[in-house]
């Protein structure tokens, strides 16, 4: 089971991917591709698709 899940890390405090803030303004940022949107809802309705482009844009620099 190890050798298919990968890589881990800890769920510490400041190890989050994402953050979320919906008061006093609206945003959603990806820490490790810098990648944000101020359309919450789309995002926690699945319009996941920026996010995914940011991250494969941030892989492909990386190799």
């Amino acid at each position: 089971m190890n050798a298919l899940s990968g890589n881990r890390s800890d769920n510490a405090w400041g190890s989050q991917i994402r953050s979320y803030v919906q008061a006093p303004y609206q945003l959603v940022k990806d820490h490790r591709s810098d990648y944000e949107t101020g359309n919450v809802d789309a995002v926690l309705d699945g319009d996941l698709d920026g996010f995914m482009e940011a991250e494969l844009r941030r892989q492909r620099s990386a190799s």
